[in-house]
């Protein structure tokens, strides 16, 4: 667990959204990253909303300066889908955060994407934690980064349980199935921790109270969006938790030991809207195809929610 000593470089591509927004806060508390800036893209809220988030939480992080980008507001061929029953109206909960002072750059989250993943080829990892509109119009309008991105992690899928979003779909995969099915053909070296793992990694009100313990504004705003995130999450599932996946994935890049991976072709179903945007793996080897994916299978989650919350303690004790 102790920092590596040359943090790696990550572009976060994100819908901020509570876990989104929990996923920013663990990025800027961990030495062994150096967030190299955010790019939005529509989901949990709308676009607008999204960037206003990352805006807003980053000033809140202590990092106003991190350089955010605005991407696409809608999928690649569907309607646009939000989920305020989710996120709440703004996409952070119960929490009202001040109007960032910072602006989002002029350059668009595509092109930021090319540019970065270019300038230093090997070096980049790329997390997604939204809908894949933006990295399936960078790896479009430029094919070669799926080669020069170091790696890729993907937050979405659901395998051996059933969809967030429709029976069969996780919610990044479901908004914008086709621009995942790019993703999934680009040849990137592709890490997916899929909602299986992800809705099992649980934040409970104990642990928010630890943090609220230790007062500032970074836990009152924890506090707060997680306050909607564990009423959604009971009425909708029975928990008595909430799921945080984002900050999840985010951490497989230094906490690799709490994972263990399979590689796995997934293709994603794009037809029928009975089951769009499922995510469908050969476990059997039917296919005859080769892996495109290392999928988690297994996640120590009760250890990581524990690091979870000491690194939030960290940050709030280093930004008040």
């Amino acid at each position: 667990m102790s920092p590596v000593s040359t943090p790696r470089r990550v572009l976060l591509d994100t819908d901020p959204g509570i876990d989104d927004a929990l996923a920013i806060l663990l990025g800027l508390a961990s030495p062994e990253i150096e967030l190299a800036a955010l790019t939005v893209v529509h989901g949990n809220c709308t676009l607008s909303e999204a960037v206003a988030n990352a805006l807003a939480v980053l000033e809140l992080g202590g990092a106003p300066g991190l350089p955010v980008a605005v991407g696409c507001d809608r999928p690649l061929l569907r309607p646009p889908y939000t989920a305020p029953e989710t996120h709440g109206m703004t996409g952070l909960g119960y929490a009202r955060l001040p109007v960032a002072g910072a602006t989002p750059v002029a350059e668009h989250a595509v092109d930021l994407l090319i540019r970065e993943i270019m300038a230093a080829p090997g070096e980049v990892t790329l997390v997604a934690v939204g809908p894949l509109t933006n990295v399936a119009l960078a790896l479009r309008k430029e094919p070669r980064i799926a080669g020069a991105v170091r790696d890729c992690i993907v937050m979405g899928g659901a395998f051996h349980c059933d969809g967030n979003t429709i029976p069969l779909a996780e919610f990044n995969i479901y908004v914008d199935p086709h621009a995942a099915q790019i993703v999934l053909d680009s040849g990137m070296p592709l890490t997916l921790m899929p909602w299986d793992i992800t809705s099992r990694v649980q934040l409970m009100q104990s642990d928010v109270d630890r943090l609220l313990a230790r007062g500032g504004p970074i836990a009152a705003f924890i506090a707060e969006a997680t306050r909607f995130y564990i009423e959604f999450h009971r009425s909708h599932f029975g928990w008595v938790g909430c799921s945080i996946n984002d900050p999840a994935a985010l951490a497989l890049l230094w906490w690799p030991e709490l994972a263990r991976v399979r590689e796995l072709h997934v293709a994603v179903e794009l037809t029928s809207e009975l089951t769009m945007g499922q995510t469908v793996g050969d476990f059997l080897g039917k296919a005859g195809r080769a892996p495109n994916v290392r999928l988690v299978e297994q996640f120590d989650g009760p250890e990581f929610v524990r690091r979870f919350v000491e690194r939030m303690e960290a940050l709030i004790d280093r930004v008040r």
